[in-house]
């Protein structure tokens, strides 16, 4: 059947990938987001509709949401664009905004909510501020919708990737430009990367099915992998010989404090903290919902073949 589907935050890397799926089966979506220039590749698509709104509003929510059977949030940061801020730029993203989004799917009546949130995130015990205001917002969620709106469904997944990323894409670039080798900070941090498809499959697969209701959903590939394998990995399929170089966590700290003060922030003191703990599921949100998870490796080749790479493993 088709629904209304409103998302926030879907002009981002994983956001398109949803908003394509949702066009592909007939829902009828609306794209709320800052500025409506440019986004051609949504644009084209027929049931979709680009919407000009400031989310942080809960007037404007209320407005947008209504008539909609189904709201997505995917509004997330990386990092903060101020120093000195604390948590602030994160709290407003992660978890107040999760707060007015609830707030404005109740007063008008929204049927679902599916929430993104991130793999380890813990108000209490999480490391960094982008793991302790993501666990904010889950706490927030899971005490409000309770009663008042149960049809809500949250998806926790590890670090996300595929041919538009900023993650294997951003070393990728980098290995090209260092000359020889690379100093790493957090080599021996793992994760289990899941591929955006895999991630977009299952935000559609909970768009109405009762069964998913209240739950929160791990969201992992089937490979554990150090950051440290991630871009041996990355640099053997660019055809690139570079020596990894893992940095002692001392000097990484180092490193990371240094770059909080790099604009666009490529790395920050908050990355790190986030990075002593492993990305790793504890289940199987994707086997849940009937989703094979898709390999890193093979992936990765066919699209880093089209940046100038050889595009299939090498041995090494």
């Amino acid at each position: 059947m088709a629904r209304s589907v409103c998302v926030l935050g879907g002009t981002g890397f994983i956001g398109r990938e949803i908003v394509a799926r949702l066009a592909r089966d007939g829902h009828a979506v609306k794209v709320l987001t800052r500025d409506r220039t440019g986004h051609r590749d949504l644009r084209v698509l027929p049931s979709v509709r680009i919407v000009r709104a400031d989310v942080h509003d809960l007037a404007a929510l209320q407005r947008e949401f209504a008539g909609c059977d189904v709201v997505i949030n995917l509004v997330g940061i990386l990092n903060e664009r101020r120093l000195g801020n604390g948590s602030r730029e994160f709290r407003r993203v992660h978890t107040e905004l999760p707060m007015k989004v609830v707030q404005a799917c109740k007063s008008v009546g929204v049927r679902r909510y599916l929430h993104m949130s991130g793999l380890k995130a813990d108000a209490e015990r999480g490391p960094s501020h982008y793991l302790k205001t993501k666990g904010a917002a889950e706490d927030y969620i899971r005490r409000e919708c309770a009663a008042s709106l149960p049809s809500v469904v949250i998806f926790q997944p590890s670090v996300v990737f595929g041919p538009q990323d900023e993650f294997i894409n951003r070393f990728a670039s980098i290995l090209k430009i260092v000359p020889g080798f690379l100093p790493l900070a957090c080599a021996d941090a793992k994760f289990a990367p899941v591929y955006v498809g895999d991630v977009a499959e299952a935000f559609v697969r909970c768009l109405e099915r009762s069964n998913v209701a209240g739950r929160a959903y791990q969201l992992c590939g089937p490979e554990v992998i150090s950051l440290g394998e991630i871009v041996r990995m990355t640099a053997r399929l660019l055809g690139l010989r570079r020596w990894v170089i893992p940095l002692p966590r001392w000097v990484a700290r180092l490193q990371a404090a240094a770059m909080d003060y790099v604009p666009g922030k490529p790395f920050s003191t908050d990355n790190f903290l986030s990075a002593t703990i492993d990305s790793v599921c504890d289940c199987d949100g994707l086997g849940e919902l009937g989703i094979a998870r898709t390999p890193l490796r093979g992936t990765v080749a066919s699209y880093l073949s089209r940046r100038g790479g050889r595009g299939r493993p090498q041995a090494g």
